[in-house]
């Protein structure tokens, strides 16, 4: 049986200042940085040796990710940094304080862009500053795959791709893996491996510098979830 941990990164400076991050890359916080370290010794104290980890291409998650490794000795193992685990892109929203947003639009609109599983926010244009296109990082990808803001429903869909050619044959030959991600990026794998509906997806909350540990049977069925705090 292969155990599955998910963190959502520590707090970053924009969850502490209430802006909206996407694929902005923002730096963990002080505390962020304690809670990535916490799980670590979270997960040392419950024994989980990992053989694979991964990570988006975001510095908040790769940090939490080495934080928590190291906590519990383990950073030595093997990793892989992908963009199809960063944030949901909140497009036009990026940089904006969220209660800024709600007093401008409407606390109504801003809910449904932030919890809509199939709205999308306002878009970027590929020419827009700030544009993931403008990104090095995404310099290899076909530009149409590069995303102007995106829902859980974009983002369950990019991310699924990575899950059924990396980490299913993983957990399938008894690894345990390790993914440090973002919010939305793990709740549409959660989504995804416990059968959520759209609708029950959406009260589902990814708690900063928490692991959840999860038993997968060969068929990747779910035997058993723990949150460790």
């Amino acid at each position: 049986m292969a155990k599955l941990v998910f963190i959502r990164h520590g707090q970053s400076a924009w969850n502490l200042s209430n802006q909206f991050t996407g694929w902005v890359d923002v730096d963990l916080s002080p505390e962020g940085v304690e809670q990535a370290k916490n799980a670590g010794r979270l997960l040392k104290e419950a024994g989980i040796e990992f053989d694979q980890a991964y990570t988006s291409v975001l510095t908040r998650a790769i940090k939490t990710l080495h934080y928590a490794l190291e906590e519990c000795g383990q950073l030595w193992i093997p990793e892989e940094k992908t963009w199809r685990l960063n944030e949901r892109h909140y497009g036009a929203l990026q940089g904006l304080n969220k209660a800024e947003t709600a007093e401008k639009y409407g606390e109504e609109q801003v809910h449904i862009w932030r919890r809509s599983y199939d709205t999308l926010p306002p878009l970027l244009d590929a020419n827009d500053e700030g544009s993931a296109a403008q990104d090095r990082r995404y310099a290899h990808l076909d530009p149409r795959a590069i995303p102007g803001g995106e829902n859980l429903k974009v983002t369950l869909e990019r991310v699924i791709p990575f899950w059924e050619d990396k980490i299913a044959p993983d957990l399938i030959d008894g690894k345990n893996v390790i993914i440090a991600a973002h919010g939305n990026s793990l709740r549409a794998l959660t989504k995804y491996l416990e059968n959520i509906s759209d609708d029950d997806i959406m009260n589902l909350e990814m708690a900063t510098g928490e692991p959840v540990v999860y038993d997968l049977d060969e068929k990747l069925q779910v035997q058993n979830k723990q949150k460790l705090n």
